[in-house]
């Protein structure tokens, strides 16, 4: 009875000790509060939008037939296409687009009319800037749509000047007409797809550097022993007083998350909202976890942050956000299932974008719950560590 009360009043002393250093130093409250947030309003900001509108091209008509006035109408008529500027030069186009004032460019060459009218396959080019990911790749498919509708287009003025019937000629440009439905984001809006995994992959980055600095600069301010005192010499009540402090604080900013994407902006939710709550919390501890692995296997401020930083950048591409995992080599497939928000994304697409039963997503759930539990067999090390306070710089 004794022995759980110290228990108990050791656990006390760490969570106020931990308490007093939150609110000590602002770099605490700068990661765990005003970087989130500050990413948070930057990130529905900047594709409030859904996706980029009106972006600014060029046409290069070297023809100035009626046939390429015609196309330049349709295509300036698309909605993500503005073309400002009509040129009669490639250098003038590749000066602008170098300049940044256009994101793409496309180069009607002289005789396209003439060699359409004659069936001998005139050339379209066009050029985008890829230094721009999202606009580029909406220009790329816009350009490459006007191209290939531009040859239905002519082939079709061909036919009938040979005296083919519409219904025949419509048969044979198009014989199979595809009915396409966009699931799950039918807006097609870059803001439901980017806030819902790079927003989580920030959370991550910012609790695995938060975790690492809190208990590397215990090790460097050689404060370690005394923090390890506070909680009765358990390592376990030292690193749940240290930690629950921030689970909690980072948890509340991940409901703020859910809170803005789920309900202000109603972003597609077709399953049990209760399903991402758990998930978020399961990723908070998850990843403090995850740090705290790092901390027991290189306990160094220096080298931890590292790390930390390294994990956290890398989550946002090789976790699939950015890429698919089945696409890549299979080291980074199967390192991207080492990543807790890896579980986490998989989970917000079978629950909220699909809403799947749950069932189906218990694997990444138990992921999860593993990675919460993985630092356990590993507290000894850090312990020692810690009595050491040995600082490398």
């Amino acid at each position: 009875m004794t022995g759980q009360k110290e228990n108990q009043t050791g656990l006390w002393a760490s969570l106020v000790r931990e308490m007093r250093q939150l609110v000590s130093r602002p770099a605490y409250v700068l990661c765990m509060v005003v970087a989130p947030l500050f990413c948070c309003l930057f990130m529905f900001t900047l594709m409030h939008e859904g996706l980029p509108h009106k972006i600014p091209v060029a046409i290069v008509d070297q023809d100035h037939s009626s046939s390429s006035q015609d196309f330049t109408r349709q295509l300036g008529a698309l909605e993500s296409v503005d073309v400002q500027y009509k040129l009669n030069s490639f250098t003038e186009a590749r000066e602008l687009m170098q300049a940044g004032d256009i994101f793409g460019f496309l180069m009607i060459p002289e005789g396209f009319e003439a060699k359409a009218t004659a069936g001998r396959q005139p050339e379209i080019s066009f050029y985008t800037n890829n230094a721009y990911f999202i606009p580029a790749s909406l220009l790329y498919k816009n350009f490459k749509t006007m191209s290939v509708l531009a040859s239905g287009a002519v082939v079709r003025q061909v036919l009938l000047a040979t005296g083919v019937e519409e219904s025949q000629i419509m048969a044979k440009l198009q014989p199979i007409a595809a009915d396409m439905h966009a699931l799950g984001n039918p807006w097609v809006s870059y803001s439901v797809y980017l806030n819902n995994s790079f927003l989580p992959g920030l959370l991550q980055l910012m609790i695995l550097l938060v975790t690492v600095f809190s208990i590397g600069s215990e090790i460097k301010r050689a404060t370690a022993r005394e923090w390890l005192r506070t909680a009765d010499d358990s390592i376990i009540i030292a690193i749940t007083g240290k930690l629950l402090p921030q689970t909690i604080i980072f948890f509340a900013v991940g409901l703020f998350y859910l809170a803005m994407l789920y309900g202000y902006l109603h972003f597609p939710m077709q399953g049990n909202i209760w399903h991402m709550i758990f998930a978020m919390f399961l990723l908070v501890v998850a990843t403090q976890s995850f740090a705290v692995i790092i901390m027991s296997i290189a306990p160094s401020l220096r080298i931890g942050l590292s790390a930390a930083g390294l994990v956290g950048v890398l989550s946002l591409s090789i976790a699939g956000f950015s890429f698919p995992v089945p696409a890549m080599y299979l080291p980074f497939q199967a390192m991207s299932y080492v990543l807790p928000v890896r579980h986490y994304f998989l989970i917000y697409v079978d629950q909220a974008l699909n809403g799947i039963p749950l069932y189906y997503s218990r694997w990444h759930y138990v992921a999860l719950i593993l990675f919460a539990v993985a630092s356990t067999p590993l507290l000894p090390r850090l312990k020692k560590a810690l009595m050491r306070q040995v600082y490398v710089p």
